[in-house]
């Protein structure tokens, strides 16, 4: 899920924690994934982070102790020793397996049953023990990543209790779907025995008591509300805070769900309250961009698009993209060039925002730059993982572009990444 307002919160939280880890310049990025459940891994350099576990936190204290969590595994390089682990393990069992699998065959020719049958109990016995093994191994690791998570919150002068909650949470849903859980038989520990090895070293540090700052916070319940509307049905985000209208995000919520099921005229008239109340905020003139656009006015669009980007520090591709599609809406020649300015300018800034390369390649067709119109195209199935088409894109492009120039040398890039990984 793509959205430049969460990704900068999420981004803001991230932050010092990375810093702490020593992970500042590791180019660590924040990818968040459209999943209603709790939950958060890492893959390489990126942390990904549900929406279900954004929109669940009450606090932002509670999403970065998730964060701070993910960091130790990154920091301690707990990816590449599992998958050690986890060759060792597959080796022993593979080994294991061929002397019971021996002894099996050994007691067919004897007629020794019992030989036999014990022969197939050790080959079946071994897969079972190198699972566990691996359980074992990532449980331990699960166990040093929330240390770590504590160490690097007190290093930022942040409470470890929001990781409390989190795994209080846990322990709680356990109990409520009276599930009873074989706690070898999990990758993570279980929920009470988190708690039990963190309570003593998340008090003792001086900054448990820390609260979250009100702006933060109310950055957060926002995010929140923004989240609810878009995933889940037309009441969410009012339920999220009981219809309490002295929240401010109750009525930012609002203004979300009545763009998605509502009246644009409506929603415009909520978006131009809100933003009365707070003129500074890029992400509500961007809505009001989207309810112009919804509304067939996209000229209207591109200007509330460009104070968004005007007012946006965080220089965002997306609200550039957003900017560069309502120029192009406009269908005027004047703005067609504004229009490719714009959107290569985003996708620049966001070469994996995909969406992005779609209205590009329409601006460079409209323009008869066919051959960056291919390379639009080609760019946007390869950040898609779609290396096939990407490869016949950009060697359609090649046919167009002159040989030897950056758009020519790029399309090349593509097509040589796609062998690569066939070979």
């Amino acid at each position: 899920m793509r959205d430049a307002e969460i990704e900068a919160l999420v981004a803001e939280y991230a932050k010092p924690i990375l810093k702490a880890a020593g992970l500042g310049n590791s180019g660590i990025r924040i990818v968040l994934v459209n999943d209603p459940s709790f939950n958060a891994f890492v893959a390489g350099n990126r942390i990904f982070v549900n929406t279900g576990a954004l929109m669940t936190a009450e606090t932002p204290n509670e999403i970065i102790g998730v964060l701070a969590h993910e960091s130790g595994h990154i920091a301690g390089g707990h990816q590449q020793r599992l998958r050690d682990q986890i060759a060792r393990a597959q080796t022993a069992a593979v080994v294991a397996g061929i002397l019971g699998m021996g002894a099996a065959v050994g007691g067919a020719v004897s007629g020794t049953n019992g030989l036999g049958q014990a022969g197939m109990g050790v080959a079946m016995g071994s897969s079972e023990v190198a699972r566990r093994s691996v359980l074992g191994y990532q449980r331990t690791e699960e166990i040093t990543a929330d240390r770590s998570a504590i160490r690097y919150l007190e290093a930022t002068g942040q409470s470890g209790k929001g990781m409390l909650s989190t795994f209080q949470r846990f322990q709680n849903a356990l109990a409520l779907a009276g599930t009873r859980v074989d706690p070898y038989q999990i990758s993570h520990p279980m929920p009470r025995d988190r708690i039990a090895n963190l309570t003593e070293l998340a008090q003792s540090s001086p900054y448990f008591n820390q609260v979250d700052a009100p702006e933060l916070q109310q950055r957060h319940d926002r995010m929140r509300a923004k989240i609810a509307a878009y995933t889940r049905d037309q009441g969410a985000a009012g339920r999220l805070f009981k219809g309490d209208r002295n929240n401010p995000a109750t009525a930012y919520g609002d203004a979300f769900t009545t763009f998605l099921y509502g009246s644009p005229a409506n929603a415009l008239q909520k978006v131009d309250a809100l933003i009365k109340t707070m003129p500074k905020n890029p992400y509500l003139h961007e809505l009001r961009g989207e309810v112009l656009m919804r509304a067939n006015r996209p000229g209207e669009a591109a200007t509330a698009f460009a104070t968004a980007v005007k007012l946006d520090l965080n220089r965002s591709g997306i609200l550039q993209v957003a900017y560069g599609q309502a120029l192009l809406a406009t269908g005027k020649p004047d703005a067609l060039k504004q229009a490719t300015t714009a959107l290569q300018q985003g996708l620049d800034r966001d070469r994996e925002y995909i969406n992005g390369y779609k209205f590009l390649a329409q601006a460079y067709g409209q323009t008869g730059a066919i051959g960056e119109a291919e390379l639009a195209t080609a760019e946007g199935h390869y950040y898609s993982g779609n290396y096939k088409d990407a490869m016949i894109f950009a060697a359609r492009a090649q046919q167009r572009l002159k040989r030897g120039s950056p758009g020519w040398v790029r399309a090349q890039d593509i097509i040589s990444s796609r062998t690569k990984l066939k070979n």
